[in-house]
């Protein structure tokens, strides 16, 4: 049996305290190790949105000790997938890499019904990321 790498997918938002932390939330959560997940901001905030955390709760996840990140060339480098939610321009680019840009509203000073349905479309945008990003477990016996 041959060893295939995992793929790395890199959640890039602004202040990442809340739709990039969310995403890289539910991939950790539905991909469990067989993902390299990570997020970071361009402009990184103090802490995680907390409505952003209790949504997240509601579902199962807890994203209580998460904090933001800077975005570095590395991260970048280091990943096969960056999707950006919002950071526009200084996302850096490098040759080789699958960008994606997932247009989702900005929860950053919402309350929790505001961002109960950004949750969600996060939720649906991981489930087809990971639909491509990992074959079904019959594909991989064959």
């Amino acid at each position: 049996m041959s060893e295939v790498s995992k793929p790395s997918v890199l959640f890039v938002c602004v202040h990442n305290a809340g739709r990039s932390q969310m995403a890289a939330a539910f991939l950790t959560h539905l991909a469990g190790d067989r993902v390299e997940v990570r997020s970071a901001g361009s402009a990184p905030g103090d802490a995680v949105n907390p409505a952003a955390v209790r949504a997240m709760a509601e579902v199962g996840i807890d994203m209580s000790a998460a904090k933001p990140k800077v975005l570095t060339a590395a991260a970048v480098q280091a990943s096969d997938v960056v999707i950006t939610m919002g950071c526009g321009d200084t996302c850096p680019v490098f040759p080789g890499k699958r960008y994606l840009d997932w247009e989702l509203e900005d929860p950053a000073g919402r309350g929790i019904e505001a961002v109960r349905p950004i949750r969600d479309r996060i939720e649906q945008h991981i489930r087809n990321l990971l639909a491509e990003l990992q074959p079904t477990d019959t594909q991989q016996a064959d």
